[in-house]
């Protein structure tokens, strides 16, 4: 029997920030952090309005070439996460303007545990939005936010990111990314059907 170990990527518990540093004595080692992100980047490139699959991957490669040809300048002592999120959101906004395409709205797959987040969060206490929305309607209202909500919106509730990891992904102040949540709550119930949503 062969007891050769085998570089099971799926089980490898080290931190982005040991792989990162794995990675510059052995590049192979990058494969790692392109298995942990590649899923959760695709997720996030259609739900910025990237649908076709054949151009998500083509993102996605520049993304994860990017990040690697630039891996020297990562400062490990910060989040790979936002970081690699960062280039992500950044090669989709070039691909949009060099087609001069308008992102095709928001993919939203979850399920209507993310209605219940927005809907319960003190992000914006002031928003309450009926629970017997479907996830459907959120999805396609998501898509008719002014880009700067959206984006703000689709990392907090469908990335799970804190307020930290939103600046560091959207270069904006930290103050900001509250007030843009928060408008884009308001936005969104206003987008919502007024009968439904309250503010």
């Amino acid at each position: 029997m062969d007891d050769t170990p085998v570089n099971d990527t799926l089980s490898d518990s080290r931190s982005d920030s040991a792989v990162v540093h794995a990675t510059f004595s052995d590049r192979e080692q990058f494969g790692v952090l392109i298995e942990r992100y590649e899923g959760k980047l695709r997720r996030y490139l259609a739900r910025l309005g990237l649908r076709n699959p054949d151009d998500q991957a083509d993102v996605l490669q520049e993304t994860f070439i990017k990040a690697y040809k630039n891996l020297h300048s990562f400062d490990t002592d910060l989040s790979f996460s936002s970081w690699i999120y960062r280039i992500a959101h950044n090669e989709t906004m070039t691909w949009f303007r060099r087609r001069q395409v308008r992102p095709e709205g928001s993919l939203v797959s979850d399920s209507d545990e993310v209605l219940a987040m927005i809907a319960s969060s003190s992000d914006a206490p002031d928003v309450h939005f009926d629970r017997a929305l479907s996830v459907e309607a959120v999805g396609g209202a998501l898509g008719k936010l002014d880009q700067k909500y959206r984006e703000v919106l689709l990392l907090r509730y469908f990335e799970h990111k804190e307020y930290e990891e939103i600046s560091d992904i959207l270069k904006i102040p930290i103050g900001s990314v509250g007030t843009l949540i928060h408008r884009g709550k308001k936005q969104l119930a206003t987008v919502l059907n007024p009968t439904d949503v309250r503010i």
